[in-house]
């Protein structure tokens, strides 16, 4: 094994200190020592245990080492350490708490430490540390506290910066918010002192590895079969689409299921501050925001992106998040020809989404009439897709609606389904169903010329969408 070696890119990863002289034992036998053991419910004990054994790990560990050898190996040789640190402070363990011990330095050593459990966990979509002593999960819409604390804020602050650095990012006082990506896609905000004042504090929104599909969203209750077919019909007959909900409704969820509907035909550019989407089309170009470097230099924002795409030939356009000024450019894509684009936008109602949008406008700097705004707007946008996240913690379609032109100075717009809820049970659940209101699209002859037909009972009145 490779801890038997020094020094060389091929050598060890681990410098052994020569053995001690052996000396003959006294005549007076020494009493036996007394090894102590750490009960792993004690979860305060066990990371000053676990922080203590990593420091002195690594100034035994060639780290550079490491970067060439399998985590398989790396566990083997860590796992022999241990045994030999264990021995000298006297410490008991059994197979199953050593096994543990391990793992969790193996991920001090190569990952984020204690959140690394968390970031394997399927169940967990969001973490949220507050402070060291604090770490909260969402599971299945609900947040729950978590058993996972860090030693410290040094210990915190070390696993931020471990997080940022891979970025190529840095945060500090001077710099002390950060933005930042894990490998996976996950999506990472952190906040450290003086801004945070009772610790740093870290949002992870987890990147998820299972393909978000339609299926899936009927499955969890967001959307019905029939608001499915709906669905497909707009996308396939390439109606612009507007998806608006608050922060966590599922926005950017709803965006990939659609996405799903588009043909494998058509050339897809998306443009993301994360990369979040995971379409499954083979023509998908995908690009990204680059936020300024250390010098204050470098910074690619959403509305250059935006305006690049346009030279790149595509059938479609998929912006992530109408944010600023890029909203403009976004309209003027859907209404040049790009047709079938989709976004998403921060607003609580589809009225509120269209007047979120004239304000992302006025941000360009361009003194445009409101009038002017909002004829861009209902010549650009089709249909606004309203999501909310609900007390039990379940995301559903609250709203389908058309925009269907100007009538003076206002927008005009009908909605075609809603969610009525009935109440909550006594688990909490919220009850309700998907209905008609009874207003048959403009759409549905669309998507008839596009070849895409739709049951007319779909839109009956208080029709009860199953």
């Amino acid at each position: 094994m490779f801890g038997r070696f020094r020094g060389g890119a091929s050598a060890a990863a681990v410098e052994r200190v020569p053995a001690p002289e052996v000396r003959p034992a006294p005549a007076a036998a020494e009493p036996v020592a007394v090894l102590k053991p750490v009960s792993f419910e004690d979860s305060e004990r066990y990371i000053d245990l676990k922080v203590s054994l990593h420091r002195k790990l690594i100034d035994i560990i060639n780290l550079g080492a490491l970067e060439k050898m399998e985590r398989d190996d790396i566990a083997r040789e860590v796992n022999e350490l241990l045994g030999e640190l264990l021995a000298e402070e006297q410490i008991a363990l059994n197979a199953g708490e050593r096994s543990r011990l391990t793992r969790d330095i193996i991920d001090e050593l190569l990952g984020l430490g204690p959140l690394e459990p968390l970031l394997k966990d399927a169940t967990v979509s969001d973490i949220l540390v507050n402070t060291f002593a604090q770490v909260f999960v969402e599971r299945r819409g609900t947040l729950e506290l978590s058993n996972v604390k860090f030693r410290d804020e040094r210990h915190l602050r070390r696993i931020i910066d471990r997080i940022v650095a891979g970025v190529g990012r840095r945060v500090d006082e001077s710099q002390p918010m950060v933005d930042a990506r894990l490998p996976d896609g996950s999506r990472v905000n952190a906040v450290v002192p003086p801004v945070a004042v009772d610790g740093s504090v870290v949002s992870i929104r987890k990147f998820s590895k299972t393909p978000l599909n339609i299926d899936r969203l009927i499955g969890v209750g967001a959307i019905t079969p029939e608001i499915a077919q709906v669905l497909k019909a707009v996308v396939r007959s390439r109606l612009n689409v507007l998806i608006s909900g608050g922060t966590g409704t599922g926005k950017t969820t709803m965006l990939n299921a659609l996405s799903s509907f588009i043909g494998e035909r058509e050339r897809i550019v998306t443009i993301e501050d994360a990369a979040e989407l995971q379409l499954q089309q083979i023509h998908v170009v995908r690009l990204e925001t680059r936020p300024a470097n250390i010098e204050g230099r470098g910074e690619i924002a959403q509305r250059e992106l935006v305006k690049n795409a346009l030279r790149m030939r595509p059938d479609r356009i998929i912006l992530g998040e109408c944010r600023s000024g890029e909203a403009f450019d976004m309209l003027q894509a859907m209404n040049t020809g790009h047709d079938g684009s989709m976004t998403t936008i921060h607003a609580n109602t589809p009225r509120d989404a269209l007047g979120r949008l004239e304000q992302l406008i006025g941000m360009t700097g361009m003194n445009l009439p409101p009038r002017s705004m909002r004829a861009q707007i209902a010549s650009a946008i089709n249909v606004i897709l309203q999501i909310r996240r609900f007390s039990d913690g379940r995301r559903r379609l609250v709203s389908l609606s058309e925009i269907t032109g100007m009538e003076g100075e206002i927008i005009t717009m009908q909605e075609i389904f809603r969610f009525d809820q009935h109440g909550v049970d006594e688990d909490g659940t919220v009850r309700g169903e998907h209905v008609a209101t009874g207003v048959r699209p403009r759409f549905y002859e669309h998507a008839a010329t596009a070849g895409l037909e739709l049951p007319s009972r779909l839109f009956a009145a208080n029709h009860r969408l199953a």
